[in-house]
């Protein structure tokens, strides 16, 4: 907890800083990527750093963590720093990296906040950050410890089995192990960070989600081409899409991902749109290789069924399960040919199915449908803590913290 004596001046201090922080996180990354050029080499996304999610997800964690820690004396933000570790661990971050982000953030307070940063308010801030990197680093250190490794040890070489064409913008890779080194399967829901070697030299990280339930010897995720949409094309997408075949290797790290499966034995509703249905396919796989008998709802909308990624597969793995259903939104309005319960036109609308009582929700797709859904989730009286989702890319929404 914050000590009485940095409460006061966190407190004073939070709307001036919080107020800022946006500014101060682009100060913090062009500072340390200054000194710290290799960082970009395997550990951030640049891609982020480009459109500036990376400095938005940064300033709203910090400005959340801290007054989290004045609303709640005594208590931390368990689902704010288990997202941020999870992504960490599947990067591989050491420890001793926090002091290398320590000096340059707090630098970049005091580079945009000037005289205002007194030694009183410095100290303090100081406080913060210690308290927040000191939590996500033990938290870290039990994500390595629980599967065997350590940061440097969490990457290792997988070759193309299989690619596979979903969509016109959507491929799925199967990767295959080409060592004898124990793999502790993943949990349903984790995703693997794969660092691609792009033509500069720099190598590139990307976490994407598992789409089927792996048995340590084999690993499947589906890759979307990004392009336009307002921002540049994705430059590790593309080069999975175009230059990666059957054959080739990549460097994957461990799984991770702390939005997974609960396993209390309620009923489960999966809401996804779009490329949000890998998460929800890896999960489907799960249940039917564990031979579920819950109740199940698999509710997804697309543009059109052609549009629908994994859309084979998911349905077959709802027919597989006893007690599950599939509900489609297609904005087209076409039915399609895949087999489901209900089709409808336009946007996803609970009111257009019965959902169960009493269930776990899960939830992936863009934001304004996140918003949207667990907007009308709650409006039902569903408790915010039975509604999990995954985002892709830094959380700026973040609605789990607030």
């Amino acid at each position: 907890m914050l000590s009485e004596t940095s409460r006061p001046v966190v407190q004073a201090t939070l709307p001036v800083v919080g107020g800022n922080i946006t500014e101060i996180a682009g100060r913090f990354y062009a500072h340390m990527f200054g000194e710290h050029p290799e960082l970009l080499d395997g550990l951030f996304n640049r891609g982020n750093q480009a459109d500036g999610a990376q400095q938005q997800a940064l300033a709203g964690s910090v400005a959340a963590f801290a007054s989290f820690l004045l609303d709640h004396p005594g208590q931390m933000p368990e689902a704010l720093l288990s997202r941020i570790s999870h992504k960490h661990v599947s990067l591989g971050l050491a420890p001793g990296q926090y002091h290398i982000v320590h000096d340059h953030l707090m630098w970049a307070i005091g580079d945009v906040l000037g005289d205002a940063v007194t030694p009183e308010v410095a100290a303090a801030w100081d406080e913060v950050y210690w308290l927040m990197a000191n939590a996500l680093v033990n938290l870290e250190r039990g994500l390595y410890s629980a599967r065997g490794v350590t940061a440097g040890t969490v990457w290792r070489e997988w070759e193309v089995a299989e690619k596979t064409t979903e969509t016109d913008d959507v491929v799925t890779f199967t990767m295959r192990r080409i060592d004898d080194r124990l793999v502790k399967t993943s949990l349903p829901g984790q995703y693997v960070t794969v660092q691609a070697p792009m033509p500069d030299g720099v190598r590139q990280p990307r976490q994407y989600s598992l789409t089927a339930a792996d048995d340590g010897w084999h690993r499947q995720f589906s890759v979307k081409r990004v392009t336009g949409g307002g921002k540049p094309d994705g430059e590790v997408s593309n080069l999975l899409h175009d230059a990666v075949q059957v054959g080739d290797r990549l460097t994957m790290s461990l799984p991770y991902g702390d939005v997974v499966l609960d396993d209390s034995g309620r009923p489960v509703v999966f809401a996804s749109a779009g490329i949000g249905i890998t998460p929800m396919a890896g999960m489907l796989s799960h249940l039917v290789n564990a031979g579920s008998a819950l109740p199940i709802q698999m509710l997804h909308a697309d543009a059109s069924e052609a549009t629908f990624a994994l859309r084979g597969q998911v349905a077959a793995d709802v027919q597989a399960l006893p007690d599950a259903s599939l509900h489609v939104w297609y904005e087209d309005g076409q039915p399609g040919s895949v087999p489901v319960d209900s089709s409808h036109a336009g946007f996803m609308d609970l009111g257009d199915v019965d959902l169960p009582e009493g269930a776990m929700y899960y939830l992936c797709g863009p934001m304004p449908f996140l918003k949207a859904v667990r907007g009308a989730l709650i409006e039902r009286g569903t408790p915010a803590r039975d509604i999990q989702y995954e985002v892709f890319g830094p959380d700026l929404w973040q609605a789990d913290f607030q």
